[in-house]
């Protein structure tokens, strides 16, 4: 399977997410409208990336736990492709989401922040999810945690399933992450305060072809 990069757009401007798309468009596959960023401009911010870039896939980090048949509707009604909803979320929420985006031809992303327990990424699947996204949060990075090779046992004997990985992605880390069962590289930073993030794209997509 070729490996996907995805640019996450988060804690900056509506300016600047248009400046980082344009940048790297060449090189990326997902947009990811970050959490932040949709709590700062709304569904509109969504509305308005999905009108000026119709054929990139856009992923609405709606980060959602709860009222999930909602948000998720907000998510794929405002041209989003993916949803993302928390891992941790009560089973119910989760099998809204999934349910809802089902309806509007969009797909959801299980986001496994703080998630240790394999028997209850396992029952997620049971229910129908297929993406699932390995996560050390921004808090968690400040720490010094990293993505370490035994959080992908919680995914291990899953049969069709995507992984998404984030948590610090730059690089000069990614290379460290080959041989592991990821998909989808989410990188923001990495790309965002880079010097040249045209050329850190570029170098971060040459690196994952590889693997």
């Amino acid at each position: 399977m070729v490996k996907k990069i995805q640019l996450a757009l988060d804690r900056m401007t509506k300016k600047e997410c248009i400046y980082y798309i344009d940048e790297t468009k060449d090189f990326i596959d997902y947009i990811e409208i970050g959490t932040g960023v949709i709590k700062e401009y709304g569904m509109n911010i969504v509305k308005e990336i999905r009108e000026t870039y119709p054929s990139i896939k856009i992923i609405a980090d709606m980060k959602t736990c709860d009222a999930g048949k909602s948000e998720t509707e907000q998510a794929i009604n405002s041209g989003a492709n993916i949803s993302t909803v928390m891992g941790f979320s009560n089973i119910n929420t989760i099998k809204e989401t999934l349910d809802a985006a089902n309806t509007l031809g969009g797909e959801m992303l299980i986001d496994l922040l703080g998630i240790s327990s394999k028997e209850q990424v396992t029952s997620i699947y049971d229910i129908g999810a297929r993406k699932f996204c390995m996560h050390i949060g921004k808090d968690m990075q400040s720490k010094g945690e990293q993505l370490f090779t035994s959080m992908f046992d919680l995914v291990d004997d899953l049969t069709d399933v995507t992984v998404f990985a984030a948590g610090g992605i730059n690089e000069v880390n990614i290379k460290n992450l080959k041989g592991l069962p990821i998909d989808t590289f989410i990188v923001g930073s990495g790309i965002a305060s880079a010097d040249n993030p045209r050329k850190a794209a570029e170098n971060i997509k040459k690196i994952v072809s590889e693997f």
